[in-house]
């Protein structure tokens, strides 16, 4: 007999069934005892005899029997299989389960994190987390779906890329065919998505996988999720309402109000003197169930940092205010830029640009970052080139995902929304990682570890 769901037993009255899944609950009765029975789509009661009490919370099983109408006096209006039970014929025991080392019916949040992500995939059982899984999985669904109605095309770009100085610290890769040498895992698809504009793709959009060696907090993980998005012949305007419209339709058909449409604008300026900040969170009441966006425009192309005194606002392929390219030489840091943030309820959620297109500018604004012309060549002489062969004005942004999922679920930690989040520690738990390698595998690559910082 072919297995039925959980969630479609309502459907089968009078009927059959065989059912799969984890006893999450018993009450024993002497000569009748009751058993919740969960599988992925929800939880069934099952009723039979002595049989029964020997099955432990959280053993696997397998059950046969027939769905009957429970007695109106005992309806349960929590559970969407309320009104029926399952008549047990026939229970096998698949897997038994031991002890668990913490409670998994509730929300989680009392326990230590370090804990639940030891054992996540004991957490993920959890009904909250199994929501956000399928919220998470609902949203990608959406973006590619909604994006692809707006003619993107889902292009994947290589993990294995080059080293080069793009805000953070790369996570390398060492190269068995070249010793000595080294791949970088991308910090983001930036300069190839800027490639597939000079390849004539004109729209491309990635669920890209971006990975960054930076310091961890609640919003922050060394990989993550962006969606990647490009176009070509467009300006600012164009590229922020294309974007403002996904956003919407995304949100809305998982169920999210949107504080305010259009998505109000401010200059960098603006925020500034309004808020003492660009991430802002536009709420009067913020305990309000809603998403706040707004964009925030005009960005200055460049800043003074505690450790550099000229920094990329955003990154060094960001396309200059055309009033302001005079001021390139004699004050660079009044100089405005084509950068674009999505912000919302305090947090930023997106960020994009007009790009550089002319390898003169794209060369002078390197040269301004500190780059010789040999690190300009080395590091960046393959996007030059591809520029001299045709480039369409172009521009873009990432979305973060992983946040954006966060708030679609009313969660204030990325890592509620991601299967196997790293700890606060930057190790992921389920696995012990990282760990060391056996010398062969280091040999193997001409790697020797000299000594380990304390």
């Amino acid at each position: 007999m072919k297995r039925t769901w959980v969630k479609d037993v309502v459907e089968k009255v009078g009927k059959k069934v065989v059912l799969f899944g984890w006893i999450n609950s018993k009450r024993d009765h002497g000569e009748v005892v009751f058993l919740d029975l969960r599988d992925r789509s929800g939880v069934v009661q099952l009723v039979g005899g002595k049989e029964l009490a020997e099955f432990s919370l959280e053993d696997v099983v397998a059950v046969e029997g027939k769905v009957t109408t429970r007695d109106p006096r005992f309806f349960n209006p929590r559970l969407a299989t309320g009104k029926v039970e399952v008549q047990v014929e026939k229970i096998t025991l698949i897997s038994s389960a031991k002890t668990l080392p913490f409670d998994i019916y509730g929300s989680g949040k009392e326990i230590n994190e370090e804990v639940r992500l030891k054992y996540r995939y004991l957490d993920l059982r959890r009904p909250r987390l199994q929501r956000n899984l399928y919220l998470r999985h609902q949203a990608l669904q959406l973006f590619r779906r909604f994006l692809t109605e707006e003619g993107f095309w889902e292009i994947e770009t290589p993990n294995l890329s080059k080293s080069t100085p793009e805000g953070a610290r790369d996570f390398l890769v060492p190269s068995r065919l070249h010793p000595g040498k080294f791949y970088a895992l991308p910090q983001s698809p930036q300069q190839y998505k800027q490639l597939l504009m000079v390849a004539g793709i004109e729209r491309y959009f990635q669920i890209a996988t971006c990975f960054r060696d930076e310091d961890l907090r609640a919003d922050r993980q060394f990989e993550f999720k962006q969606v990647d998005i490009e176009m070509s012949f467009v300006e600012r305007d164009d590229v922020l309402e294309v974007v403002e419209k996904i956003v919407t339709q995304v949100a809305e058909a998982l169920g999210k109000k949107i504080y305010q449409k259009p998505f109000p604008r401010l200059t960098y300026q603006e925020a500034m003197k309004k808020f003492h900040q660009d991430k802002f969170d536009l709420r009067e009441n913020k305990k309000e169930d809603v998403l706040a966006f707004a964009w925030v425009i005009d960005f200055p192309l460049f800043e003074k940092t505690e450790t550099r005194e000229i920094n990329p606002m955003h990154h060094p392929f960001t396309a200059p205010h055309p009033e302001d390219i005079k001021l390139l030489d004699k004050d660079p840091l009044a100089v405005r830029s084509w950068q674009y943030d999505l912000v919302c309820n305090g947090e930023e959620v997106g960020g994009g640009s007009i790009r550089i297109t002319d390898p003169k500018i794209q060369e002078k604004i390197f040269r301004i970052l500190g780059h010789s012309p040999q690190e300009i060549k080395e590091k960046f002489g393959h996007l030059l080139e591809a520029f001299e062969y045709g480039v369409p004005p172009h521009g873009g942004i990432a979305l973060g995902f992983d946040r954006l999922v966060s708030f679609f679920a009313g969660e204030e930690s990325i890592r509620e929304v991601i299967a196997f989040p790293v700890n606060a520690s930057g190790r992921t738990a389920v696995m012990d990682a990282p760990s060391e390698v056996a010398p062969s595998q280091l040999e193997e690559l001409g790697i020797r570890v000299v000594g380990k910082k304390k």
